[in-house]
């Protein structure tokens, strides 16, 4: 039975079902995907062909990400040539001078992220427009570095960064280096609907290789990028004489050989790699999350390499290399991972302590400047206080910290460092997006600067934590797959107090609630609206508690997760009191996430340990 006998017989019961097969088995050309919706029509089987056609995979300021398979919902080759037909559409109706600005595009190690990059680039070649296409798999920052190093109308990198290996994604990067924020995934989103018919030259994954207009710019840009990021490195000579041992792990991922390379640039000493997971692989065979935020389950190998080495500390990238991880053994033999936020603090702290000794006469004042996402601890505020640099919170997601450090530089202000508790870092402004492979070699300088003092990463976080103030979090995430329990979960939480929000929880008194949802709502501002902007596609709400909690929680953007945030500040002096503190923050947790999420009433899945 071929495409055309199959259209004609589509029968469903449903027009638009039996419109979207019409579509689907007259627009794909991969025989794979193709076949599996035949076999579906052949099946009669309309319940499966309408999860995977009649609703399309939305396109917003996080791009793309979904399973690989046939359909509109999912990554496959039909999609991929349709989103990039509409995002070519909208950058020439932006930009008149694309054909020569070009674009840039990347990709991971994953599965169909090589092909996917090869379509997206003969759907720009095809319209004459000039291509920087990477020939091999490259870390994800390195697409918006590409961007500004070039000048490029935007950068496209397939990956779907730490999701698990049956998933892929489309990123988008603005002709600014930041990740698209609105209007633009609207535009794109309008371009994509109106563009959906494929080109027949779309679907040469060779067209590359016979086009003048496309140009590998990998070796220049790992050499510039490699270059740039010295600019951090300020211990050469401590670097060389350091004899302390890191261990890398590249979690099956393509960091290896450019975290080889940021230390080769920083002088450190070649690291111990963890093997089994040095070279790419898609299927990441020996995590059950490639996730180096998922904590020990997810460092394992890394650990008994680390022992094996006598190797005290562990710095880990995720797949696509845009996050980092670190890990120190105690003196008592056991293994910290440390949380985004103390990673955050360190980092925070390290690039004030430099620039502070290169350019002293910039503090205090509002020429420098770091940025934290609302939900990442405030620790930068209590640094930024004691040292006089300004701090900034946004909205989470680099794209609105990135989008926000370009605003400031633009005013002539330097940006050093920006972080989220997701283990994302941007440390200096040459990528204007969180960057493992910089923050890698930044974390291993830093460790070799406190070891050559005789100290150890962790003891100096408890010393900062006494210069600083404490600040204690409780971060974590429910798995829930059912929208509808999410929707009914929220709205109970905005109605579950008279048709209001709780004015206490665990007995804890509420003092303000902040509601970025719809048109938002916030209690402390007189008029009662947020300052941040609101979102009508995700919910963000954040309680402050008499006690000095503050507690958010969101539904994740990109994964079927609810997840909560909870941080309490203490002054110094109170350093002395992290035990009961902790026990305060952490036995208002748990009566939030009974109270208001209800996880066993609800059917939520614990984030495993």
């Amino acid at each position: 039975m071929d495409a055309a006998d199959t259209t004609a017989i589509v029968n469903s019961g449903n027009a638009t079902l039996d419109e979207r097969i019409k579509e689907w088995l007259l627009w794909d050309k991969n025989p794979k995907t193709l076949d599996e919706v035949k076999r579906l029509v052949k099946e009669s089987n309309f319940e499966a062909l309408s999860k995977i056609l009649e609703k399309r995979m939305e396109f917003g300021t996080a791009g793309l990400r979904a399973s690989l398979g046939a359909g509109f919902s999912c990554m496959n080759d039909l999609t991929i040539i349709q989103t990039s037909q509409g995002l070519c559409k909208y950058l020439m109706q932006e930009f008149t001078d694309i054909h020569t600005k070009g674009i840039v595009i990347g990709h991971d190690a994953r599965h169909g992220s090589y092909r996917f990059a090869r379509l997206c680039a003969a759907v720009f070649l095809s319209k004459e427009i000039k291509v920087f296409l990477f020939s091999d798999v490259v870390p994800t920052p390195f697409v918006p570095y590409s961007v500004t190093k070039y000048s490029c109308t935007a950068g496209v990198m397939v990956t779907a960064s730490h999701n698990p290996k049956e998933d892929n994604g489309y990123k988008v990067y603005y002709s600014n280096g930041a990740q698209i924020i609105s209007p633009h995934d609207k535009g794109i989103s309008k371009c994509i609907m109106d563009n959906l018919v494929p080109c027949e030259s779309s679907w040469d994954e060779d067209f590359h290789k016979t086009s003048s207009l496309c140009i590998d710019p990998l070796f220049e840009v790992h050499e510039s990028y490699m270059k740039d990021i010295q600019q951090h490195c300020h211990f050469r000579d401590e670097n060389l004489k350091s004899t302390l041992k890191i261990t890398y792990t590249a979690m099956h991922g393509v960091g290896q050989r450019y975290a080889e390379s940021a230390f080769k640039a920083f002088s450190l000493k070649p690291f111990a790699a963890v093997n089994e997971q040095a070279d790419p692989d898609p299927d990441f065979p020996t995590v059950k999350f490639p996730n180096p935020e998922e904590g020990k389950s997810s460092l394992d190998l890394a650990i008994k390499r680390a022992g094996e080495c006598d190797s005290p500390i562990i710095v880990a990238n995720d797949p696509d290399a845009d996050r980092l991880a670190l890990a120190e053994k105690l003196p008592s033999g056991s293994w910290k991972v440390f949380t985004g936020n103390e990673i955050g603090c360190l980092l925070g702290w390290w690039a004030v302590f430099n620039h502070k000794r290169i350019s002293p006469a910039s503090f205090p004042g509002d020429a420098v400047y770091m940025i934290h996402s609302t939900v990442s601890s405030k620790i930068l505020k209590a640094i930024g206080a004691a040292e006089g640099f300004c701090v900034e919170e946004t909205l989470t997601g680099f794209k609105w910290m990135a989008n926000r450090a370009i605003d400031l530089i633009n005013q002539g202000k330097e940006v050093l460092f920006a972080f989220e508790e997701a283990i994302g870092f941007m440390y200096g402004s040459q990528v204007l997006d969180k960057d493992g492979i910089c923050a890698a070699a930044v974390i291993a300088e830093l460790a070799c600067y406190l070891y050559s003092k005789g100290t150890t990463v962790d003891a100096h976080l408890t010393t900062l934590y006494q210069k600083y103030g404490i600040h204690i979090t409780n971060n974590s995430y429910y798995i829930c797959y059912s929208k509808p329990t999410i929707k009914a979960i929220f709205k109970r939480i905005k109605t579950m107090e008279n048709g209001f929000y709780p004015t206490k929880i665990g007995g804890v008194k509420v003092t303000s609630v902040r509601d970025l949802s719809g048109e938002g709502y916030d209690s402390s501002q007189p008029n009662k609206k947020p300052v941040l902007p609101t979102s009508k596609s995700s919910e963000m709400i954040t309680f402050s508690f008499e006690n000095g909690v503050t507690a958010t929680i969101r539904t994740s953007g990109t994964e079927p997760k609810i997840k909560y945030y909870a941080e309490i500040a203490s002054k110094p002096e109170d350093s002395v009191k992290t035990d009961t503190v902790r026990k305060s923050l952490d036995s208002l947790v748990n009566s939030l996430v009974d109270e208001l999420l209800e996880p066993e009433k609800n059917g939520l899945i614990a984030r495993a340990e």
